[in-house]
């Protein structure tokens, strides 16, 4: 995209810096929901850094699009399923145990380590973290399976 629209190699280079520098105190607020994939997610921003470097550098660029319109429909049908699924997970997540949604935003979301995650909840080995986090995610997959269930009837 960078290089598509008036850009070099190495301002490429640095919105890409840029983008995971963003990414990375996004991922580190507790309140950040991913709502698309990683990768359109870091597209995002990725152009939204390059235009704000244009319009800070005053250029007067003519965008180019290499994509037909096919190639945006399906990213906005792949945005939508990303958020379809990222809406059925937080329902799942509504009905499994405090402890269990707790433990996965943890893991998963904030990525902590396994160490860290059995002092934090008082498990006496790493084994005993792991098959908890085993046990809640068999927890939202049974959920899962029940909502699929009743979506067929």
């Amino acid at each position: 995209f960078v290089i598509n629209n008036n850009g070099r190699t190495d301002d490429a280079e640095d919105i890409f810096q840029d983008t995971m520098l963003v990414l990375v105190e996004k991922l580190r607020q507790d309140n950040f929901q991913l709502t698309a994939s990683i990768k359109t997610y870091i597209m995002a921003i990725s152009k939204n850094l390059w235009l704000k470097r244009l319009r800070t550098a005053y250029r007067e660029v003519e965008f180019t699009d290499i994509h037909d319109n096919k190639f945006y429909e399906d990213i906005n049908l792949a945005i939508e399923q990303e958020k379809s699924y990222w809406d059925k997970l937080q329902n799942y997540m509504h009905q499994i145990t405090e402890h269990c949604k707790g433990l996965i935003h943890d893991m998963f979301f904030k990525q902590k380590a396994v160490e860290q995650i059995q002092k934090e909840y008082g498990y006496t080995t790493k084994h005993n973290a792991q098959n908890q986090k085993h046990k809640c995610v068999e927890q939202i997959r049974k959920v899962k399976e029940r909502e699929e269930l009743n979506e067929k009837f």
